[in-house]
């Protein structure tokens, strides 16, 4: 009996040491817990990567740009802002019809909820003289706009907060104006039953003049009209005149563009080009930048669009989203003030 007795009290102290260690370790554990929330930064803004960034391993080096989604959440982002253009081989695929891009629509928003990320933005680049929202064309600039609303549709049932156009057709700033406002006035209306805003990145000539662009918000005037501030596409003029690919020879300046920018913004491009041993963009102060950014109360999702030449693509979009982590750091500290 003795013995009996003995072994249960054995037991009854091993239950409560037992039940002591597991006390503790939650304890423990909860502390660790704690120690690292603390310790983890987290920035005013959050991260989205632009499709762009990708675009050569697509066009280059066969990536299938349906594995968007994947492919964002692999590198660290939470957002994701689509290129229409890149997925125009999908889309002749698929009958290259309206049909097919609301069904390309349809399968990119599955992809991003099987991967649990956040569509943002839908970037659309329509090319040919048919698609110009700045032309003083009345017909084609009307044609324009009936061009860009099966995109609108694309855009809302992807769940993108916006669709970003571009704004070309004339270098008359009179004629640019008027009509840019007649275009995004009437695609604002279109997009507004559909919970979709009209933003307009600079890219380059007139829409690349900050202070033209802001009159051109303010007379709109709309809630679901916005820009869409890009940290290097201040060129005005390219030798020729051409649109892209000849050297710029007049340039507005970035910071005051985006200082000009800010107040009608539904999102922000940092745009990247090449990095120097430290890490910091060689053609953008980005500590400037997104001083701009936070001074003008943005906290929604900044979206990485590395466009260098020196880095492998996912190399550069990695510096360029190490990089904004490292300034909002000093932001928050007030280092650089």
């Amino acid at each position: 009996m003795k013995r009996r007795k003995f072994i249960r009290n054995t037991s009854s102290t091993g239950i409560a040491i037992s039940l002591l260690g597991m006390y503790a370790c939650k304890k423990t554990a909860t502390k660790k817990e704690i120690v690292t929330k603390k310790d983890v930064f987290e920035p005013f803004f959050k991260l989205s990567l632009a499709q762009w960034s990708i675009h050569k391993m697509i066009w280059e080096e066969n990536f299938d740009p349906m594995n968007f989604a994947k492919k964002a959440k692999e590198l660290g982002f939470s957002g994701l802002e689509y290129v229409n253009q890149l997925y125009n081989k999908e889309i002749e695929k698929r009958g290259n019809t309206n049909e097919a891009i609301i069904s390309l629509a349809n399968d990119l928003k599955k992809r991003s909820e099987e991967h649990q990320m956040h569509n943002q933005i839908m970037m659309v680049d329509l090319q040919g003289e048919e698609n110009l929202l700045a032309t003083p064309d009345e017909a084609i600039r009307k044609q324009a706009v009936e061009n860009h609303k099966i995109w609108v549709d694309a855009t809302s049932i992807l769940g993108c907060h916006s669709m970003r156009v571009n704004l070309f057709g004339t270098l008359d700033e009179g004629k640019w104006k008027e009509s840019s406002v007649a275009s995004l006035t009437e695609l604002s209306e279109y997009a507004s039953a559909k919970n979709v805003n009209i933003i307009v990145e600079n890219h380059g000539y007139l829409s690349s003049n900050g202070a033209l662009m802001a009159e051109v918000m303010t007379i709109v005037n709309k809630k679901n009209c916005g820009t869409l501030p890009d940290f290097g596409n201040f060129c005005l003029r390219r030798e020729g005149n051409e649109l892209w690919g000849t050297p710029c020879i007049e340039e507005y300046d970035k910071y005051k563009g985006v200082e000009e920018l800010m107040p009608f913004a539904k999102g922000v491009s940092a745009k990247s080009f090449n990095f120097d041993e430290n890490g910091n963009e060689t053609t953008i102060d980005f500590l400037k930048m997104m001083k701009i950014v936070k001074d003008a109360g943005f906290n929604g999702y900044v979206g990485v669009e590395y466009e260098g030449e020196e880095l492998p693509e996912e190399k550069g979009i990695l510096a360029t989203k190490a990089l904004l982590i490292e300034v909002a750091k000093k932001i928050n500290t007030g280092a650089g003030s």
